[in-house]
């Protein structure tokens, strides 16, 4: 049933980037001055869960990496490098100036310093900034010749929201890539090019993988984890092909193990602010503040908790009623386990 495990995967990067050749096109501009030994400007990719944000910039990057050979690409996972330290440590990794760094000990100035003077040219990608505690490093690396910068984010406007008009000014002048939902018929296309290079042959009809975008509602994440979850149970059961029950059965499957993936990789603080809502929702804003200071030695801003909540509700995590005023939160799904279990 299943040829090439990889092209099921959500992080796989195809040789083409299906339904954004606009987009590649605008990044690919941006960090085009890298190819000739120029600096580049900083890009700001944005757009909802799913939309291809990831998968844009690694193409992107992978295709600078074919056409120059001395410009590496840093790809840094801000949801697990969420602080400052850690965000400079990952670059710092691959641009070799690590080697005596003591990840506990050595201060943050020491990091900015080998950052700074670092030799290597590299396209950083901070992906998930918004998770970011501190976007001091967008100020550590936003001009240094040898880095081209690109921020990836949901929305624009939360990349903000910890630091005010100081980045919103730097961000502002960068060069911006938005990124929309993908239309069903987009989503059915990659659908079928997972199961072109991924799947045998005649094991799954174009009517089944519409069934599957329309449930996937645009998110091109969701729709691959239910088409690899169906090719999986398909397997189990030593079936020749994936029914349509199984395809009913594959999208709660898939949209649990996507919020137990997501719920995984919160920061301490959102994980007190999830296990909050878990525990008392529907809850008030104000109410989980409180409760969360109860819960954590040096609580961040009531502000930095209202954007959890929102990145929470981004991803499915956390539901949302009622009106500005009067809202309360939920967790989706009851099931989840505690993220520190």
């Amino acid at each position: 049933m299943i040829r090439d495990a990889r092209v099921l995967r959500t992080d796989f990067v195809p040789s083409e980037v299906e339904h954004r050749d606009g987009e590649v096109n605008h990044l690919s501009s941006v960090l085009d001055p890298l190819t000739r030994g120029e600096s580049a400007d900083t890009a700001v990719v944005t757009g909802p869960s799913g939309a291809g944000k990831t998968c844009l910039t690694r193409f992107v990057a992978g295709k600078l990496r074919e056409a120059t050979l001395d410009v590496e690409t840093v790809y840094v996972n801000c949801w697990r490098n969420y602080t400052r330290y850690r965000a400079l440590y990952s670059v710092l990794e691959h641009v070799g100036r690590t080697v005596d760094v003591h990840r506990q000990s050595t201060p943050t100035d020491v990091l900015v310093d080998r950052v700074e003077n670092a030799d290597q040219r590299a396209v950083v990608v901070l992906d998930e900034a918004d998770q970011l505690e501190d976007p001091g490093i967008v100020y550590d690396l936003h001009g240094l010749p040898q880095y081209a910068v690109v921020v990836v984010a949901n929305r624009e406007q939360d990349l903000y929201a910890p630091e005010g008009n100081r980045l919103r000014s730097r961000l502002q002048a960068s060069e911006h890539v938005r990124m929309d939902t993908y239309g069903a018929d987009q989503l059915v296309s990659i659908l079928g090019s997972r199961v072109e290079n991924g799947l045998e042959r005649d094991v799954v009809t174009t009517d089944q993988l519409e069934r599957i975008a329309d449930a996937a509602a645009g998110d091109a994440r969701l729709a691959i984890g239910i088409l690899r979850s169906a090719a999986r149970a398909a397997e189990r059961e030593d079936a020749d092909e994936i029914t349509d029950a199984i395809i009913e059965e594959a999208v709660p499957t898939a949209e649990t193990e996507m919020r137990h993936a997501d719920v995984a990789n919160l920061t301490p603080d959102q994980v007190a602010v999830f296990e909050v809502v878990r525990d008392h929702g529907p809850v008030s804003p104000g109410d989980i503040y409180d409760a969360y200071c109860e819960r954590v030695d040096d609580p961040k801003s009531e502000r930095s908790v209202r954007s959890y909540l929102s990145k929470m509700q981004q991803y499915d995590l956390l539901l949302a009623s009622g009106s500005s005023r009067s809202r309360v939160y939920e967790v989706v799904d009851d099931d989840l386990p505690s993220p520190g279990a």
